[in-house]
Parts: structure tokens; sequence; C-alpha cells
């Protein structure tokens, strides 16, 4: 069993930055791959970066270079890093956890475990 909790949401103007963390509490053997989602009013869910247990990890396109997903030593934390944010990147964001390897994950969001979600809101 894993519980996801994000925190670090918030409303910043475009250029800015934003720091979002995943708080992971139950069992680390049922968090291998963990993600970052976000979905947008009247859009879908779009995954933003995941990352495996050993470091690995992968971005969406539309993050060009602007964003970092990491996780802390005791895998206990999940963080993304946002830069250079703009008003398209507004949407709630998800922290998603799965006991399998990214790599076997068949669909890209076939995740056991989500958070709640945390806003974030960029303005002009």
């Amino acid at each position: 069993q894993v519980q996801l909790a994000e925190s670090g949401g918030g409303s910043v103007q475009a250029g800015g930055s934003l720091r979002l963390s995943c708080a992971v509490s139950g069992s680390v053997y049922r968090s291998v791959c963990m993600a970052w989602f976000r979905q947008a009013p009247g859009q879908e869910r779009e995954r933003v970066a995941l990352i495996d247990s050993d470091g690995s990890d992968g971005y969406g396109d539309f993050v060009k270079g602007r964003f970092t997903i990491s996780r802390d030593t005791a895998k206990t934390t999940l963080y993304l890093q946002m830069n250079s944010l703009t008003p398209e990147d507004s949407a709630m964001y998800y922290c998603a956890a799965d006991p399998n390897y990214c790599f076997e994950l068949l669909e890209e969001d076939d995740f056991m475990y989500w958070g709640q979600g945390t806003q974030v809101a960029v303005s002009s």
C-alpha cells in the first residue's frame, strides 16, 4: 500500500519557477516507478515526467528542458522543479507511483497509486 500527497502548487507569473513535492508513505517496494502528470480543464491528462528507482528519468515533449524530476535517497519524496513557466503549464499536477519498473508499464498512465493533486496557476 502506498499513499501520495502533493504540495508546492500555487500562483506564479510567467517566467517564474515552482517546486512541487510528493510525500510517499507506505511500502517503498510498491513505488518503483514514479511520475508527475498534469491535467488542465477540457484537456486529457498528460505525463510530465517519470523516474525509476535507479534514477533514470524521462520527460514529455512539452517540457522543453524546463522541468526536472528527482527523488530523495530514501525514496520518500518525489520532486518536480519547474522553471520558465508559461500560462500553458497551468493545470492540476498529480503524483503517481507503481510497483513495476517504468519500462514495464504498457500505457502511459497505467499507475497503481495516485495523489489528490496540487493546483498550478501561471499568469501572463
